[in-house]
């Protein structure tokens, strides 16, 4: 574990949670939504100097977590043709469907290929005119712009060999689903700030009125996500009910708004599966029927597949805030980054990820 201390700003992050300390007088719950800040808290062990008072609960913002199996089952399928490039980003590939993985796939002989932006993939097809090429456009707001971007991109070249399987959740929705559920424990929420640099944090202060329940807009630097916490438990003390910015050097209420222009251009929102969590309202997106040609789940007819998780796999529970890696039977056993059941093991920002590597308890 690389503890706080190897940070470079280390004593300024000893004084924002000495201030928590002092602040803290009651236990809170406060959760991340963003898995990237639940790697950073528990690589730099942020988890373990907090006080007692504050428990930090991991999100469902893992674009690779969240992905229904059902989803990766029909990328499999796609990846399988042979008249098939199919493009996406590293860490899908290890992502387990009901049988196999995309590694497995290219194992066997598919062109799978591994991309750092969906234009790349554009000019795949470009190169490729004889094949057909996909890319697997999964993420929260963050990735929707690059995505949308490739298929304009495609359009205007007139690619008709380009499509994308689209898997796109939005973080409003899964918050309000958390919030409203009986079992909810969350008190308080550090908001992902790339989500919040594209699209603001105007949607959120209706979320925390109705749920009474505090934000801060939160980076992922060690000190950023100790003032976040500060942020929020000082809002709990107080009884006040609000959303703060606490990344103000990249986030502003309105966000990107051409990038929202953009992406409300291509995308409309739809119900969207969340793996092991289930269908959220409204939580998605996908492609606007006037771009219908460029969507491989109907191009390639693969709308059909649907799969069951593994019962085993308690990644549903641990995305919502219920539990903790370490709660799962199978964590660190027959669940692993070698042999994983669920995403949440595989994924560069998964929960169970974080704990194994860095051996959170």
């Amino acid at each position: 574990m690389k503890y706080v201390s190897e940070y470079r700003d280390a004593n300024l992050v000893r004084g924002v949670i000495e201030e928590i300390r002092r602040v803290a007088t009651r236990p809170w719950v406060l959760m991340e939504i963003c898995g990237g800040q639940t790697h950073a808290i528990v690589r730099h062990g942020i988890d373990q100097l907090l006080p007692k008072e504050i428990e930090l609960v991991h999100g469902p913002g893992c674009p690779v977590c969240v992905t229904p199996l059902e989803l990766i089952d029909q990328a499999l399928a796609i990846a399988a043709r042979p008249d098939v490039i199919f493009t996406s980003y590293g860490d899908m590939l290890r992502v387990p469907g009901s049988a196999r993985d995309l590694f497995s796939i290219r194992a066997a002989g598919g062109d799978v290929r591994v991309v750092y932006s969906p234009l790349d993939a554009v000019k795949i097809a470009q190169q490729h005119p004889d094949k057909q090429v996909v890319f697997f456009a999964i993420g929260f707001e963050t990735t929707a712009p690059p995505n949308v971007m490739s298929v304009l991109q495609a359009q205007q070249l007139g690619l008709k060999t380009y499509s994308i399987l689209v898997s796109h959740v939005r973080v409003p929705p899964a918050m309000r689903a958390i919030l409203g559920s009986p079992t909810n424990r969350v008190q308080g929420f550090l908001l992902a700030g790339h989500v919040c640099a594209v699209m603001g944090y105007w949607e959120y202060p209706p979320i925390a009125s109705q749920y009474r329940v505090p934000m801060a807009v939160t980076g992922f630097e060690p000190l950023d996500i100790a003032q976040g916490i500060l942020t929020v438990t000082r809002a709990l003390e107080d009884g006040r009910i609000e959303v703060e910015n606490a990344y103000p050097r990249t986030v502003t209420f309105e966000g990107n708004r051409p990038a929202q222009t953009m992406v409300n251009r291509v995308f409309v929102e739809c119900d969207r599966k969340w793996r092991g969590i289930g269908t959220i309202p409204m939580s998605g997106w996908r492609l606007r029927p006037e771009f219908a040609e460029f969507n491989a789940e109907t191009r390639f007819q693969v709308s059909d597949i649907h799969s069951e998780e593994s019962p085993l796999c308690i990644a549903g529970q641990i995305l919502q805030g219920m539990k903790k890696p370490h709660d799962c039977t199978a964590f660190g056993h027959r669940c692993s980054p070698e042999h994983p059941l669920g995403a949440t093991m595989v994924s560069a920002e998964g929960a169970c990820a974080a704990y194994f590597r860095y051996g959170s308890v």
